[in-house]
């Protein structure tokens, strides 16, 4: 069952919307009417996603949705909003007055969205320790072998390297959550999550190198406005 929190400055509103998402199987673990409280605690709940309503007073949903990192489907009675709202990449925009066929028609959606991103949490490969799987938020850097440039040394969380076995980047790419991996140079990716500072022509990732310093990592020309528009996508 997934898991939703909803905000709405209106009780009857979050009433009905509880309604329909227990007849739709979707659990409510809490709902808001006010958006600062809501800011307050949602990075502390655990959900899939969040339904804002974005016509409220003080502050709307669209610049609640700014500043959370979560799945979000709008509801509003106002068609004016549609544009904006899809601008910050929600999953759903529904109209009030809710039908349930339509509301149906959003959760599909987050139901998509999430089966895809578990499709990619990990992934099996043959590897110099035999056929492994491998988790993909244990990564932290992958570079070409210099052993054989067929093969990808990563480096993993605890300071561990494995090595895959004939495989590309793009193939790699494939594999792994394509919204938390760039490639840097023809030799290199990285795990945006590791990234700590980024210049034009340098990353510094939050791993020590061999002399116990910050590891500093060249990105090159060709990679330069991907990594960019990769990182600020993530804000």
């Amino acid at each position: 069952m997934t898991k939703c929190v909803i905000l709405d400055d209106e009780l009857l509103a979050i009433s009905y919307l509880k309604l329909l998402c227990d007849e739709l199987n979707v659990e409510v673990v809490k709902a808001f009417n006010n958006p600062k409280i809501f800011l307050q605690e949602i990075d502390n709940i655990e959900c899939d996603f969040c339904i804002l309503d974005i016509e409220m007073p003080g502050m709307n949903g669209l610049q609640v949705a700014e500043l959370i990192k979560k799945k979000i489907i709008f509801t509003t009675a106002y068609k004016e909003y549609a544009a904006e709202a899809f601008d910050l990449n929600v999953v759903d925009y529904v109209r009030k007055p809710i039908k349930k066929e339509r509301l149906q028609q959003a959760f599909e959606k987050v139901e998509k969205l999430l089966s895809e991103e578990e499709k990619n949490t990990f992934f099996e490969w043959n590897t110099n320790l035999g056929k492994s799987i491998i988790f993909a938020d244990q990564i932290v850097y992958i570079k070409t072998s210099e052993i054989d440039s067929r093969d990808k040394d990563l480096v993993l969380k605890n300071d561990s390297e494995i090595i895959l076995k004939n495989l590309s980047f793009k193939h790699l790419s494939e594999l792994l959550p394509e919204k938390n991996f760039v490639q840097i140079s023809k030799k290199e990716m990285v795990n945006t999550k590791h990234i700590k500072v980024f210049s034009s022509s340098e990353i510094i990732l939050d791993i020590k190198d061999s002399a116990g310093n910050p590891l500093k990592l060249s990105v090159s020309e060709v990679f330069r406005d991907q990594v960019s528009e990769k990182l600020l996508s993530k804000n």
